[in-house]
């Protein structure tokens, strides 16, 4: 705020001025009265100087310029907010607030420490234009005709099978008839697809494995629009680190971090009506691992074109190792060759069995089996800095209910309970602790130990390679449809 100049004061008396002369007049009369008949002094308020009377005459007039600052702003603000009601689809401005506080600031004039606390008030309400908003929409009510979006629709190696397939009124008749099949398929890749992309945004160095496993789950659950068996997840999300290439999810209380240096495998899947999506990604924060990623990726890329009808299983492994292998990855200034871990596949798919037989190698040297016309696969590599034979290790937290599981008699009372509880939630699809726990089951440790002895229910634990070496993996979910090939879970971002 600007100095006020002063004058002066004027030669008419002050009321100060007259009151200074009564009281002189009261001295004198006091001074002349006899002795007790003094008049009583009255109270006098202390005088004021002409600097305080000119402090007085400032402050009033800072107030008022205050007043009339604040009515100005309060306009400003009243004919924006018109304004923007006036023209949503324009939308916010990126540093709107802040021209906002320098045009209220300059038209109101101040420059005064008021003005500088204003600014300081309004600079703290800026609106959380980029916090991220996890998806809530069932995938069923953002598509409701019930047509889901089609994956990547790709031909079959053979170029002349795959034209003769893709134009042949038969086959285009036999696609037809598995239309629901493939829309069933669909809904689940399209909740899996929004799920990933809102947490590969999401996922930040420093978060709990718990949280981020809850935080995905909770997501897909909400997607998929979870009911029961018919509707859910179709096997708990995978989150192993580094050597660990496979089945490591989290148990209660687990404190592990995932940090900055860290390769993360998140591997999970989604259903509907049983039929599964199997997709996997690898997340990593520092970009001395993007080699290593990228040769995976490719490699299952490669064993993706390579898939078809009649394609020998040996045949995809021999194409993916040979990719995956012609990369070098250089990590704190030693260079590794990456290599397929041998003894991890991928593997055909069937209704609520997500093993269903047939495995695909991601090394030469395997099955001859071939593949055939509506079957689904889950086509997944892995990458290795280290031998490339991975091993149990660590506590186990995966655990399935065979799909042939053996009837035998339970004499334990809590395995029958757990039994019935892994039936009712889970039936022959893969789960964890933590979903037992969410389930309601409780001190079911000797339960379970007895139903895995028994041959009822599978552990699956932790797949390792040597510590200090680090593992990456990618995955889809494709069908063979009769006319062509659909890599249903393809998304933008992979």
């Amino acid at each position: 705020m600007a100095a006020v100049e002063t004058k002066p004061d004027p030669v008419e008396e002050t009321p100060e001025g007259v009151e200074d002369k009564e009281d002189a007049a009261d001295d004198v009369a006091d001074e002349n009265a006899p002795e007790g008949k003094k008049k009583k002094k009255r109270n006098r308020k202390p005088k004021k100087t002409a600097a305080e009377i000119e402090e007085a005459e400032i402050l009033r007039e800072a107030m008022a310029e205050r007043q009339a600052e604040d009515k100005a702003i309060a306009a400003e603000k009243a004919s924006k907010a018109a304004a923007e009601t006036k023209q949503p689809a324009d939308g916010p401005q990126p540093d709107g607030e802040e021209e906002g506080d320098d045009d209220d600031a300059t038209a109101a004039g101040a420059t005064g420490e008021g003005a500088k606390k204003k600014k300081k008030k309004k600079n703290k309400k800026k609106p959380a234009a980029d916090k991220l908003v996890a998806p809530s929409v069932p995938i069923s009510e953002q598509f409701p005709d019930g047509k889901f979006p089609e994956g990547q629709i790709m031909q079959y190696p053979d170029s002349t099978t795959a034209k003769d397939r893709f134009t042949n009124e038969e086959k285009r008749a036999l696609d037809r008839m598995h239309m629901d099949i493939y829309n069933e398929l669909r809904q689940a890749a399209e909740a899996h697809r929004q799920t990933r992309q809102y947490m590969q945004k999401w996922i930040k160095p420093g978060m709990t494995m718990i949280e981020i496993c809850e935080e995905l789950e909770s997501t897909a659950r909400r997607l998929i629009g979870e009911k029961g068996l018919e509707a859910g997840l179709a096997f708990p999300t995978g989150c192993s680190r580094n050597h660990c290439a496979a089945h490591y999810t989290p148990n209660a209380g687990d404190p592990t971090v995932l940090l900055y240096d860290d390769v993360t495998k998140i591997d999970f899947g989604t259903h509907i009506k049983g039929r599964i999506i199997d997709c996997a990604f690898t997340l990593s924060f520092n970009p001395k691992y993007d080699k290593l990623l990228q040769a995976v990726k490719e490699a299952t890329e490669a064993g993706i074109r390579e898939a078809g009808i009649d394609v020998r299983l040996c045949d995809i492994g021999a194409a993916i190792q040979e990719v995956m292998e012609s990369y070098e990855v250089e990590l704190d200034g030693k260079t590794y060759q990456v290599k397929s871990i041998r003894n991890l596949n991928g593997h055909s798919i069937s209704p609520y069995r997500i093993h269903a037989g047939k495995t695909v190698p991601i090394v030469k040297g395997g099955e001859t089996t071939r593949m055939e016309e509506n079957e689904f696969y889950a086509i997944e590599t892995f990458g290795s800095t280290g031998r490339g034979l991975v091993h149990d290790d660590m506590d186990t937290s995966h655990y399935m209910k065979n799909f042939d599981a053996p009837i035998v008699p339970l004499r334990l009372q809590s395995s029958k309970q757990l039994l019935g509880t892994i039936s009712r939630n889970f039936g022959t699809l893969a789960f964890c602790k933590r979903w037992l726990d969410r389930a309601g089951a409780t001190k079911y440790q000797m339960a379970l130990k007895d139903l895995c002895d028994k041959g009822i229910v599978e552990a699956y634990p932790p797949l390792c390679d040597v510590k200090g070496s680090y593992t990456a993996q990618y995955e889809h979910t494709i069908m063979l449809r009769p006319t062509c090939k659909e890599v249903v879970s393809r998304g933008d971002d992979y």
